[in-house]
């Protein structure tokens, strides 16, 4: 047995089938915004009450995030959007040169989704200058971040890879 270590082969298919992920959350992100911007309106409205549940509420309120995940590192400087834009699309780089090497299917989507939401987001900063939040949840007097779809799927794409991480076991060998 070889002193060296190889990593585990990329699973057949993934890169196609992560692509196809980040492809299809990346238009239904892209649309969603269209509709809240162009159909809706939402900028005019402010805010939509969706859901109320008891004590649970889901709502559809406009947000301009001009920084990152929850408004972290928001300026309102001329190049800020366009240095996050920068940020997430180098981000996105790497993350496809992971999913080109994705060891299973669940890995290969998760990857794609991060991708696509990051590209989602990415456009919105050079097409707004913000990225484009809408869905507001609220239960108990207690409120979550303004996100949008693109949003909801990074953080479903990094819990799957943060599980894979914790769960998978190692292939024998």
């Amino acid at each position: 047995m070889s002193a060296t270590t190889t990593a585990a082969a990329p699973v057949r298919g993934g890169l196609r089938l992560g692509l196809l992920a980040a492809l299809l959350l990346l238009a239904a992100d892209q649309a969603s915004k269209w509709w809240i911007l162009e159909g809706l309106r939402l900028p005019e409205l402010r805010s939509v009450p969706l859901l109320a549940a008891g004590p649970l509420g889901l709502d559809l309120t406009m947000v301009w995030n001009r920084g990152v995940t929850f408004g972290l590192l928001s300026g309102e400087g001329p190049l800020n959007h366009v240095l996050l834009a920068l940020l997430a699309a180098a981000i996105a780089a790497f993350l496809l040169r992971w999913l080109a090497r994705a060891e299973t299917r669940p890995v290969a989507v998760a990857l794609g989704a991060v991708i696509g939401g990051a590209i989602g987001n990415v456009i919105d900063r050079l097409r707004f200058g913000a990225v484009v939040d809408f869905i507001h949840a609220h239960a108990w007097g207690w409120s979550w971040y303004v996100f949008n779809v693109a949003d909801a799927a990074i953080v479903c794409g990094v819990a799957v890879l943060i599980a894979d991480a914790l769960l998978r076991r190692p292939a024998p060998g």
